[in-house]
């Protein structure tokens, strides 16, 4: 059966104009006019999109109370990432890259039809010195840990390169399709900072060399601005959050055809949620609100620079299915609204190894699309105008 989606207008992942657009099995088969189908969609006032991306969630964390988190029973976790799946898909997310809390089964219960979610690419969990953005260590002797180690989640607090080597090996053991590690300190750790980095250079060209090994890529939490350096100079595929970006950084990151995913949304997120309840340590309260302004700033220079930027939101740290507003801080820190769209298609896609199939709408493409009402570029309501959302020619939403 071939289905015709025509009289709207088509974002491709590079340009915006009046378009049709026929699928067929799970491909786009044509782009054009004047085009023949078995059935057809009127898409008359609407915008088609390929299916979008969150280059950085995390799909079995739900929100940021550490305090219910403690108390909450260990395997609700998964009834709840159910939940942020197909509220991810219903924003019109149809791949991932989840940055931590995605375990193997998770990916390959949405895989095997039995429950509806995005394309994922797993990180499992994130690599963190003893210490660092990832050990929940409190004085108290008690951890406060967002992404607690289980069967099929190794531990990843390593110190050492030959530790490095090992854990990664665990994590590629245990379904990872990326390795993520912590170059700096982070906002919501107890015990460090975003302005510090972690991990030697030693330690970090292990890591890459034994993700190289297994043919998959590294991505950095990465803050601080030695941390981001100390990332590039590894061979890390993407900085993500980078907070603290300086001219020598940005120049090194053009240099390598190295990616930002911003998380823009992210320290709000952290913000919003104390406004609401939540429980998080007065530490990480603070260093939410310090980080906002340096930002912003660091991605506008980015964006000026030339820097490849793929969108990610973090979300878990703010509500899944709010994604596509990190659109607009996008474009309120420099991007045009094309470039935030390209971000969250085409650039996320090659970010992710997956241009070839994903990311465009192009005859032989896997038929990942989107169908909005109105205009696309209205990013502040953009997620309230999700009509439809197609994966792999199958109509989801």
């Amino acid at each position: 059966m071939r289905t015709l989606f025509q009289g709207g207008h088509l974002f491709d992942g590079e340009s915006l104009g009046p378009a049709d657009v026929v699928i067929e099995g799970d491909r786009f088969v044509d782009v054009g006019s004047d085009l023949d189908a078995d059935s057809s969609v009127d898409c008359t006032g609407k915008t088609i999109l390929p299916g979008l991306f969150d280059a950085h969630v995390h799909l079995a964390l739900t929100h940021v109370n550490i305090w219910q988190i403690l108390q909450t029973p260990f395997s609700y976790r998964y009834y709840e990432a159910m939940h942020n799946m197909a509220a991810t898909v219903r924003a019109g997310i149809t791949t991932v890259r989840d940055a931590g809390g995605a375990d193997l089964g998770m990916k390959e219960a949405v895989e095997n039809g039995l429950i509806l979610g995005p394309r994922m690419h797993i990180a499992l969990s994130m690599l963190s010195q003893t210490g660092g953005h990832g050990d929940g260590w409190l004085p108290s002797g008690a951890s406060a840990d967002f992404l607690p180690s289980y069967p099929g989640m190794p531990s990843t607090i390593v110190d050492g390169a030959d530790e490095m080597r090992r854990k990664v090996r665990e994590l590629v053991r245990a379904g990872a399709d990326v390795i993520k590690v912590a170059t700096s300190g982070g906002v919501l750790s107890p015990r460090d900072k975003p302005t510090h980095a972690h991990f030697s250079l030693e330690e970090l060209e292990m890591l890459v060399a034994e993700a190289s090994a297994a043919g998959i890529w590294v991505m950095a939490h990465a803050q601080a601005t030695d941390g981001i350096k100390n990332a590039i100079r590894a061979g890390i595929r993407s900085i993500d959050h980078g907070i603290y970006l300086d001219d020598e950084s940005i120049g090194m990151m053009l240099e390598r055809d190295t990616f930002l995913v911003p998380t823009l949304v992210a320290p709000r997120g952290v913000t919003k949620a104390v406004e609401a309840g939540a429980q998080i340590p007065e530490a990480s309260i603070r260093k939410a609100e310090e980080v906002v302004e340096a930002h912003r700033d660091s991605f506008s220079r980015a964006v000026q620079a030339g820097v490849k930027i793929a969108m990610g939101t973090d979300s878990g740290v703010t509500p899944h299915g709010e994604n596509l507003m990190e659109l607009t801080l996008m474009v309120e820190g420099g991007m045009t609204p094309l470039g935030a769209l390209t971000a969250t298609t085409r650039t996320a896609a090659e970010l992710m190894g997956m241009a070839d199939r994903l990311g465009t709408v192009e005859a032989g493409k896997v038929a990942d699309l989107v169908v909005v009402d109105g205009d696309p570029f209205d990013f502040d309501t953009l997620g309230d105008r999700v009509e439809q959302v197609w994966m792999a020619g199958a109509r989801v939403v």
